[in-house]
């Protein structure tokens, strides 16, 4: 099969190409798993972190979390599964971030199995949908609604569902301000899903970058602009998708009193010349000010974001890419060349 395979982390401005276009062996089987032919994989900042070495992916990896594909093969009968939907070929799934989890501890009990010790992730600690084929554990494919198509659903997998995570931990009230900081794949969707479930609810945006600023605005946004020009002060709760810090510490500032502050993000970069977190107590946390982080998605984020998406008719925007293409994705992105969602189609 074909893959892009990451053999080694480098800074973009080390290797702008860090992914080759190589012939694997096509997977095979252990007890419990599919085999899947994937048609389209979504593009995540995720993985410019683990190229670029802020985490650490078991290589050689073919990255790729944000997985639409058919199921060709299965290594058992899952109708007498207790822990999964029956699974068929032919059959049209996702997979997430989440791969596996250990089912057994006390977070996992707790359904907090995006907390398990032994979480593994897709693209990070098994292979991923950079590839024409994949395998992943049965009872962590996701069935997709009918009403998407296969790049319409993938940015849905993570984008999609760590936002709809993220929102739900902002403890957002229907009427109350929300402010998101950043406009990429993820917050695109979380101002669809707000609007759809809080609609007496503004929506602020704070972006770098002019094209995203009217994006969002043309998505109904209520205002739209840069941290350093904004005159907001007192919004109830801010969503926070950015790769660096400098935002972080502006966000907390427009919070009102007890107003929460999710960041959703796996790592941040850091620079000499990059702002790190630095909080002045007075103006960032008092007054029962909140900073809550977002760590990975459960399955029944992913289940119940394609739910209410399909019952929404939340549709993502998206830019598709050839497989072979998956560098210059990844290089658009570390570039800021964001619009919505970036999509490898095989």
């Amino acid at each position: 099969m074909k893959a892009m395979l990451l053999r080694e982390t480098a800074l973009f401005t080390q290797n702008p190409t860090p992914l080759s276009f190589e012939d694997l062996p096509e997977p095979k089987l252990d007890s419990g798993e599919v085999l899947i032919r994937v048609t389209a994989c979504g593009v995540c900042h995720t993985e410019l972190d683990e190229i670029e070495g802020r985490m650490s992916p078991h290589l050689p990896i073919v990255l790729g979390h944000q997985v639409v594909g058919i199921v060709e093969e299965y290594s058992f009968d899952f109708s007498h599964s207790a822990t999964t939907e029956v699974v068929t070929t032919g059959q049209r799934v996702g997979v997430a971030w989440i791969a596996s989890a250990c089912g057994k501890c006390s977070q996992c009990l707790a359904g907090n199995e995006n907390l398990c010790s032994e979480f593994k992730a897709t693209g990070r600690d098994i292979n991923g949908g950079y590839a024409e084929y994949m395998k992943v554990r049965a009872d962590f494919v996701h069935p997709i609604p009918d009403s998407f198509s296969d790049s319409e659903a993938a940015p849905f997998l993570c984008a999609g569902a760590i936002g709809y995570r993220s929102l739900r931990l902002s403890q957002l009230q229907d009427g109350q301000s929300l402010g998101l900081m950043g406009f990429g794949g993820s917050n695109h969707l979380v101002l669809k899903l707000a609007k759809h479930k809080y609609p007496k609810s503004k929506v602020f945006v704070f972006s770098r970058n002019a094209e995203e600023r009217e994006f969002a605005l043309s998505l109904g946004a209520a205002w739209a602009g840069t941290i350093d020009q904004s005159p907001l002060t007192g919004l109830d709760a801010i969503i926070d998708t950015t790769p660096v810090w400098g935002p972080v510490n502006e966000a907390l500032k427009y919070l009102r009193a007890g107003g929460r502050l999710v960041v959703n993000a796996i790592r941040k970069e850091e620079s000499d010349k990059e702002i790190l977190l630095k909080l002045d107590y007075p103006s960032q946390l008092w007054m029962e000010k909140e900073i809550k982080s977002v760590a990975n998605v459960t399955r029944a984020d992913v289940r119940e974001f394609l739910q209410v998406a399909a019952e929404a008719k939340i549709k993502p925007e998206f830019q598709e890419y050839d497989l072979k293409d998956a560098n210059q994705a990844l290089l658009e992105m570390k570039q800021g060349k964001i619009r919505g969602s970036k999509v490898l189609v095989t």
